[in-house]
């Protein structure tokens, strides 16, 4: 049974944004009492957290897809809906997010480290506040955005300082064991350590966390064994520790060839693990056969510049001299990185002659296609079964400056027009004149719906003239020549 993942693909979906509400306020003496629809809440995030208790993406592997509540839609009496609660993913520190091309998204290091891996869509407008001096009662609402979906990689890179490398059965999970409080399985086989195992380390006043990389074997760097699933635990740590087995069962094998090889996949690797600072370790030095291998190839390996440790796990020997060199070096590892600058803002002002949106000519479609944020999101938003939201919408795109745009570009009267990208775009015909939603209750912008009625005196006098008017007509059309 798998315990242990750390890579998985996360199928992540932010809540929608709930619907506005078209509402007017009835009252007794007062049939007309005003708009009181209230406002669509908004959609959940889906938010991903760093926390030191998680180590394994497991609970991802499982269940992959995931996500967050939708925003409730607005109500009359001016009571807006509830908001989408935010769905927060905890994840193991060290954990990088990377998109379907293998592009780095979010690298979540440290306790309580958060990105929004999908962004709850807007609530809609009610017509409440849609309201204003030229369209005092609006009859329609917008709509809830929906909120951002899509697919993220997440994988786990061990966030530590030592890393211990070397051949199945070299010794590393034993040496973790004796230098640290770790209790990773133990056994005398190729492959026993299925999962990088971790652990912390205090020499003196110095404490570091040490991890070793299971299953490094000829041709690890390209997928063999299971190199490439845990080489990536090796990136962040700042030394590199080879353990190397002097006791070895194997007749083919010896520990300068076992240190060549693994250097040989390191390189292949990348990631600038060739250029780490490490340092070798001749392991089972208490088997008899041990010491005296160690014996003949330590000078070798002191003369191509390696710092070398005869230890025993078994034993525990050589081990305190080991610890106090390696919190030597991580010590110095770490005064060499760069002090954390404070979070700078930059602020980049949009250009005065930015309309926010763009017009091109799409000769295959035989469209002029309208694309920006503005544009697109008022599409969304818009309920085209309403024709006074469709209205509206065509008074918002008109100040935009879309309509002069589209004169500049070239468009005439019946031309189609596409607002949005080539996969779910909102295609029209276009009018420049075209009378839509609230126009067709007078100008453009106005609703006279709500304006104050005549007195029954006028509008006696007014149907009187318009009869007047009809009889005249008609004895013009019949009268004799």
């Amino acid at each position: 049974m798998t315990t242990f993942v750390d890579r998985v693909e996360l199928h992540v979906a932010a809540g929608n944004g709930g619907h506005g509400c078209a509402s007017v306020h009835r009252e007794k003496f007062k049939p007309l009492g005003g708009p009181d629809g209230g406002n669509g809440g908004r959609g959940g995030d889906v938010i991903l957290v760093v926390e030191q208790a998680i180590t394994t993406l497991l609970d991802y592997h499982h269940s992959p897809h995931r996500k967050a509540t939708n925003g409730k839609p607005g109500e009359g009496g001016n009571r807006s809906g509830k908001d989408g609660q935010d769905l927060v993913l905890p994840v193991p520190d060290g954990t990088v997010v990377l998109d379907k091309q293998g592009n780095v998204l979010a690298d979540l290091v440290g306790q309580g480290t958060t990105y929004v891996a999908a962004q709850g869509g807007r609530g809609g407008l009610g017509n409440a506040a849609l309201a204003s001096a030229r369209r005092k009662a609006p009859g329609f609402a917008l709509l809830g955005e929906p909120g951002d979906s899509g697919d993220v990689v997440l994988e786990l890179k061990t966030v530590a300082d030592v890393a211990l490398v070397g051949f199945p059965s070299a010794g590393k999970s034993s040496l973790i064991s004796v230098l640290s409080a770790a209790k990773p399985k133990i056994a005398d086989y190729p492959f026993t350590t299925l999962v990088p195992n971790l652990g912390v380390v205090t020499a003196g006043s110095t404490v570091y966390t040490i991890a070793d990389v299971p299953g490094l074997i000829p041709g690890a760097s390209q997928g063999k064994g299971l190199g490439l699933e845990f080489l990536r635990h090796v990136e962040r740590c700042s030394v590199l520790v080879h353990v190397l087995d002097t006791a070895t069962l194997e007749s083919d094998r010896d520990p300068v060839g076992d240190l060549d090889l693994i250097e040989e996949e390191l390189k292949l690797y990348g990631g600038g693990l060739e250029k780490r600072p490490r340092l070798v370790v001749l392991n089972k030095v208490d088997i008899p056969d041990g010491q005296d291998l160690a014996e003949m190839v330590r000078p070798d390996l002191e003369a191509r510049g390696y710092k070398v440790f005869e230890v025993s796990a078994v034993a525990r020997t050589g081990l305190k001299e080991l610890s106090y060199f390696l919190a030597e070096v991580v010590a110095k590892a770490r005064a060499r990185k760069p002090k954390q600058e404070a979070t700078r803002i930059v602020i980049r002002p949009k250009a005065v002659d930015d309309a926010g949106f763009t017009v091109t000519y799409d000769e295959v479609e035989d469209v002029y296609r309208v694309r920006g944020e503005k544009p697109e999101r008022w599409v969304r938003q818009t309920d085209f079964n309403n024709d006074e939201a469709v209205g509206y919408l065509a008074d918002r795109l008109n100040r935009l400056g879309v309509e002069d745009a589209l004169k500049k570009a070239g468009a005439k009267a019946g031309d189609g027009v596409a607002i949005g990208s080539e996969e779910n775009a909102v295609v029209f015909d276009w009018e420049p004149t075209m009378m839509a939603g609230a126009e067709m209750l007078g100008r453009r912008g106005e609703d006279h719906r709500m304006e104050a009625p005549r007195p029954a005196t006028q509008r006696r006098k007014e149907k009187e003239a318009r009869r007047g008017d009809a009889a005249q007509q008609e004895y013009d059309e019949f009268r004799p020549f």
